[in-house]
C-alpha cells in the first residue's frame, strides 16, 4: 500500500489543523493505522492510531485535543487536532500496521505542522 499523508502547516497557538492518510488500497487489510510525528532530534512518537476495529489510543501528550477517525470507503484515516501548541510542532506521518508482523510497515512521506507562539 502507498499512504500520502497531507494538511500540514503553519498555524497559530490554539489553532487547528486536519489531517488527511489516503492510502492507495483497502486500510481494511492492515491491523491499525497511526499517525506519528518526529522533531529532528528527538524520538518518534506515535501520536493516534486506530484499528481496522475501530479501536483508538492517544499519547498522553495530545488526549482531549487530537481525534484520529477513519472513512473505510476512502480509504483514508484523519487526525482532527485542536488547541495546538508549539510542542506539537513536527513532521507528522501516517504508517499502517502489518497483521502478520506487527509493525508499522508501510508509511507515507510526512507533512509539516508548525505551530507559532
Amino acid at each position: 500500500v502507498q499512504l500520502q499523508a497531507s494538511g500540514g502547516g503553519l498555524v497559530q497557538t490554539g489553532g487547528s489543523l486536519r489531517l488527511s492518510c489516503a492510502a492507495s488500497g483497502s486500510i481494511r487489510n492492515y491491523y491499525a493505522v497511526g499517525w506519528h510525528r518526529q522533531v529532528p532530534g528527538k524520538q518518534r512518537e506515535l501520536v493516534a492510531s486506530i484499528t481496522r476495529a475501530g479501536r483508538t489510543r492517544y499519547a498522553d501528550s495530545v488526549k482531549g485535543r487530537i481525534t484520529i477517525s477513519r472513512d473505510n470507503a476512502r480509504n483514508t484515516v484523519y487526525l482532527e487536532m485542536n488547541n495546538l501548541k508549539p510542542e506539537d510542532t513536527a513532521v507528522y506521518n501516517c504508517a499502517a500496521q502489518s497483521i502478520m508482523t506487527s509493525n508499522y510497515d508501510y508509511w507515507g512521506q510526512g507533512t509539516l505542522v508548525t505551530v507559532s507562539s
